[in-house]
């Protein structure tokens, strides 16, 4: 099964991008997100970490 993807995928000009694109993307939303977490206040923090337990 895997031949027949991997054949079509060979056919394709410029292909290789898509894997880098993906890492990159991948990447980017990661440090973006660790950086708004390590910037987040302490009281944000806590409060959502405890937004699960909590009853409404």
């Amino acid at each position: 099964m895997l031949k027949y993807i991997k054949h079509n995928l060979e056919s394709i000009d410029g292909v290789a991008i898509y894997p880098i694109i993906s890492l990159v993307t991948f990447f980017t939303v990661f440090v973006v997100m660790l950086f708004i977490v390590l910037k987040m206040k302490k009281s944000d923090l806590e409060e959502k970490v405890n937004l699960p337990l909590e009853d409404d």
